[in-house]
């Protein structure tokens, strides 16, 4: 069942995602592809960090989005629509990870520093960006990361995934994978500890 998170109704009204929602209930199908269009490659990219398969991907994405499509009549604006979104894009990914045959990869990096532990950026090398043996390294850096985040548990996948690759509040994150605000940072910094002890050598 697809149910909105209970955030206050007035930070819902403010989203502009949440008034195409409101269309698109009222029977606007526009509305429907203006979404689409907005948050699509998002979503792909968001699956992609899980099953490490661009084309399994945008499988995923579409599947999100008639999900989307067939809860639209019966959507209540209760919270922001992305968080309302990765909430149904989380789950997908999740249940296509647990199957028992899948093998994935994944290629986001969250770094931390020592002064920021709160809020840290991604980066991923560019191999065709880098020169010589440099290109090298960040082909060798790019393998290891997909690596170690294909050994990190699933909820702290999700967590370090949802926060700091697609930027959602440590709220929002919490609404998605239906937790608290401590759980989500508790998960992000577990994630982050392992990832740094792991690359430790490339870092």
């Amino acid at each position: 069942m697809l149910k909105t998170p209970n955030v206050p109704v007035p930070e819902a009204a403010s989203d502009p995602d949440v008034q195409l929602m409101l269309r698109l209930r009222a029977g606007d199908a526009g509305a429907f592809r203006e979404l689409f269009e907005k948050h699509s490659r998002a979503i792909v990219n968001f699956a992609y960090n899980f099953v490490g398969s661009r084309p399994r991907a945008e499988e995923l994405a579409q599947d999100v989005f008639l999900q989307v499509y067939r809860a639209a009549a019966r959507y209540e604006p209760n919270a922001k629509f992305t968080t309302w979104l990765y909430r149904i894009a989380t789950n997908a990914c999740l249940n296509e990870v647990r199957r028992p045959e899948r093998r994935y990869r994944t290629r986001s990096l969250e770094r931390e520093t020592d002064d920021s532990r709160d809020r840290t950026e991604i980066f991923l090398p560019d191999p065709t960006a880098l020169p010589g043996e440099s290109a090298l390294a960040g082909r060798e850096l790019e393998a290891k990361i997909r690596e170690v985040l294909g050994t990190l548990p699933e909820n702290q996948r999700a967590a370090l995934v949802l926060s700091r690759v697609d930027g959602l509040s440590y709220r929002e994150v919490a609404d998605a994978l239906e937790c608290s605000e401590s759980a989500v940072k508790s998960l992000v910094f577990r994630a982050t500890a392992t990832l740094r002890r792991e690359l430790e050598e490339y870092l």
